[in-house]
């Protein structure tokens, strides 16, 4: 995807995003957030879109914290949201190509980096919102947005060595997108997964495949469906790892 197609997906989720917010209230769970209701969530994501919008247009060569999350609710917490969306869409899209600041995963320059990262960031948190919405339902991912998100997840999250999937001994998984025709080949180990990109026919024979539409893949792979979601073939212990140990979390 290009750095545009990602500051639209990113635009078109905020929006959405703070219209099943504001159909539901704060008050209302967030069944995919254990734990959390609708204010959580828009206090989450309006800090992390003012922390981003902060690198981006600014050029912060180093980490910096992010400022807390905003002490407000109901109508002034929906506009604090809407505000900083609408500001972080708007510096992505005036940000030069040759944008030089701090990022966190690596692998792409920065402007790629962070319109994609909030992308996706945004697009997950959309389908909680939704979430709230159970007579609704949550939309779709389209299917190249969710490949490219699973793409993210597997090749550069979980890439890290702080990536807490592992096996005491190798075994492989698959990730198999029916609907694009992408592969991912995840070996796993006692050290940091390491994933491949493969044809339809990659050679490598896997312990545990799951497949499916690529957006049925990406809400299952970010914890957001159960692995009934897709299809799960081989060894099931895989599957139930990943969703024990794969959880990405603000820190």
């Amino acid at each position: 995807m290009t750095v545009d197609e990602h500051i639209a997906a990113l635009d078109t989720a905020g929006q959405t995003l703070a219209d099943a917010a504001a159909a539901v209230g704060p008050d209302a769970d967030v069944p995919t957030c254990p734990g959390w209701r609708v204010r959580d969530l828009l206090r989450h994501t309006a800090m992390v879109h003012r922390w981003a919008t902060g690198f981006v247009a600014e050029g912060h060569a180093s980490y910096r914290p992010a400022d807390p999350e905003p002490d407000l609710d109901g109508d002034d917490l929906l506009a604090h949201f809407r505000t900083g969306h609408a500001s972080l869409v708007d510096a992505l899209r005036a940000a030069p190509a040759s944008l030089g600041c701090w990022t966190f995963l690596p692998g792409a320059p920065p402007l790629v980096f962070w319109a994609r990262r909030q992308a996706h960031e945004t697009t997950v948190h959309r389908v909680d919102a939704e979430s709230a919405r159970p007579a609704h339902g949550a939309g779709p991912v389209a299917p190249a947005l969710a490949a490219d998100g699973i793409d993210e997840l597997l090749c550069s999250f979980h890439a890290r060595e702080r990536s807490r999937v592992r096996t005491p001994e190798p075994r492989v998984l698959r990730v198999r997108a029916t609907d694009t025709g992408d592969v991912w080949t995840v070996r796993l180990s006692p050290e940091a997964p390491r994933t491949e990109r493969g044809g339809p026919d990659a050679p490598t024979p896997a312990d545990c495949e799951l497949s499916g539409p690529a957006d049925r893949l990406y809400l299952t792979l970010w914890n957001r469906l159960p692995d009934s979601a897709v299809t799960v073939a081989g060894d099931a212990s895989l599957a139930r790892l990943w969703r024990e140990t794969s959880a990405i979390v603000w820190s």
